[in-house]
């Protein structure tokens, strides 16, 4: 009886011990999504063990109906989700916070009361995706003229609240704040004096302030990286694709055009050690770009250019080898990244999300709320094929192995 209590206990401390480990080991792979396109900004997610299937009825942990109407991706981090909401009948943008574990809203804080402003009607009222350390919630709006930006504690009170400076567009405003160390990041192009602004996350105080040329809208959120042995923010938009400090906002190099008007985000291969740009309108091209460049680099830093594919709105993802991109024409399309090779394309009707990535899969979400899960590689592998049954504009979210996903009413946590 001794040896067999013995030997139970000993079962037991091997079962708790392993359980422990594989607890340890799920922490050390999750990631919260704190920003526009996740925590690297480029849509991609180091988690494994995130859902392939869905429908309306399985696999959802839960639904939470959203008031009003909002383009912005949902933001998550630990046991909070985010996101902003336009409400058209008393004129308030407002940032909302969720349970993550129920769906529940656990505040509502109106940013701003002012008219609604002009857009396109593909675009919202509340279009920029928040931005969160960890401290703080960081939003962005559209007061008649000009730019709001604003700084929300976790239990939903108004740290501060800034007008960085003007705004006009006949389409709207849709530029989501980003982080860099001590600073919140803004682009301002816009059809007047454009400019890019860092502002600082404890007090919405001005650090610097850099004007743009060209006087074009754009709604491009910058890419940080450290390239060719410096740190540059690469953004497109105001007729060019440029390259800045993001601590205080010099220019490296720029590239003349390729298009008037961008809306998607820059990515970057760790393989290639090339940068990618879609864009945009009127003329729409791919551009992989050479970052070690200073000035006009127009003519010497281009290392392949197409126009086939293309896209305006949805942000596109390298994945490996492969960069993926849904083309406005709505194709999905698959390049070789090295070379600008067209590997595959398949119609996927019209989408304005952004793409995202996790456990070597990439995750394409149309308008009309199907979400294909497609294996990249020299040929079309369709994994999974989900229809979530509400029509999604809004850019995924994972994190925690749970996909979030904002559709025209609802926002859903997708689990197993």
């Amino acid at each position: 009886m001794i040896n067999r209590w013995k030997l139970s206990r000993n079962a037991w401390r091997n079962l708790i011990f392993a359980f422990a480990i594989s607890l340890s080991l799920a922490a050390a792979s999750a990631e919260n999504w704190p920003g526009w396109r996740g925590p690297r900004g480029d849509g991609t997610s180091l988690e494994t063990n995130v859902p392939l299937h869905w429908s309306a009825t399985s696999n959802i942990v839960w639904k939470s109906e959203i008031p009003g109407v909002g383009h912005a991706s949902p933001i998550v981090w630990d046991d909070r989700v985010f996101t902003v909401t336009s409400l058209a009948d008393t004129e308030e943008r407002c940032l909302l916070c969720l349970d993550r574990r129920t769906g529940r809203i656990l505040w509502q804080k109106t940013v701003l009361k002012s008219p609604m402003e002009a857009k396109h009607s593909l675009n919202s009222h509340a279009s920029s995706t928040p931005v969160t350390d960890g401290t703080l919630i960081y939003v962005a709006f559209l007061d008649v003229h000009e730019m709001v930006v604003a700084a929300y504690d976790f239990s939903g009170q108004q740290r501060w609240l800034v007008r960085p400076g003007p705004f006009a567009s006949k389409h709207g405003f849709c530029s989501s704040p980003i982080l860099f160390g001590d600073k919140v990041i803004v682009n301002g192009d816009h059809d007047g004096d454009s400019y890019l602004v860092a502002l600082d996350r404890q007090t919405g105080k001005e650090l610097w302030q850099t004007k743009r040329e060209n006087h074009t809208r754009s709604y491009c959120a910058p890419l940080i990286r450290e390239l060719a042995g410096r740190i540059q923010m690469v953004l497109t938009g105001d007729k060019c694709v440029a390259s800045y400090d993001p601590n205080d906002g010099h220019r490296h190099w720029v590239i003349d055009g390729p298009t008037e008007q961008f809306v998607a985000s820059p990515v970057y291969s760790e393989k290639t050690g090339l940068l990618y740009i879609t864009g945009g309108f009127p003329d729409h091209h791919i551009l992989a770009i050479r970052p070690d460049g200073l000035g006009n680099v127009t003519k010497t830093h281009i290392q392949w250019r197409t126009t086939k594919g293309a896209a305006y709105v949805p942000s596109p993802i390298i994945a490996g080898d492969y960069f993926l991109i849904t083309s406005d024409q709505g194709f999905g399309l698959c390049f070789e990244a090295a070379t600008g090779k067209i590997l595959w394309q398949e119609r996927f009707g019209e989408h304005h999300a952004s793409l995202v990535s996790a456990g070597g899969l990439v995750y394409f979400l149309s308008d009309q709320g199907a979400t294909r899960v497609i294996r990249p590689g020299p040929n079309l592998d369709l994994v999974a094929e989900n229809e979530l049954g509400e029509p999604c504009f809004a850019s995924p979210a994972i994190s925690q192995g749970e996909i979030f996903l904002r559709g025209d009413h609802h926002l859903f946590c997708i689990g197993k």
